[in-house]
């Protein structure tokens, strides 16, 4: 047979496919929809370099046309994906935070409670201190 995208193209988005089924069967994953969140972008990218590469530059036969337009469609349509599967996150309750590890100056600490206090109030009322009772 002759193919006109290499094996890897389908490995890739096959892997994303599984990986999506995977995110809608774990309802409660965080993980699972960030990492189908994370396949969908990186196969974006992927796609473009696939379709760049291995377009043919002399004669199409119907077989190659309809294999690249399914594959420009199909990259066409994973920016809509990437956004519901975005929603979906949300709706998980996952927030999008970029940490590189670098703290900022100026960060609230206000809800800070260290837990080791030394002067915490007790747990019990001091029995020396009890209050009299009414006659």
């Amino acid at each position: 047979m002759n193919y006109m995208f290499p094996a890897s193209y389908a490995w890739g988005n096959f892997t994303v496919l599984a990986v999506g089924i995977w995110a809608i069967v774990q309802r409660d994953s965080l993980d699972a929809i960030m990492m189908f969140l994370t396949g969908l972008l990186l196969t974006v990218l992927t796609d473009i370099i696939h379709v760049s590469v291995f377009y043919p530059p002399d004669y199409l036969t119907d077989r190659k046309r309809f294999s690249i337009g399914m594959a420009i469609f199909s990259l066409l349509l994973k920016p809509v994906s990437c956004y519901l599967v975005y929603r979906m996150y949300r709706e998980r309750g996952g927030e999008y935070t970029f940490n590189i590890g670098v703290t900022r100056a100026g960060q609230d600490r206000s809800a800070y409670e260290p837990i080791d206090q030394q002067d915490a109030p007790p747990q019990w009322p001091d029995s020396s201190k009890t209050a009299q009772q009414p006659y």
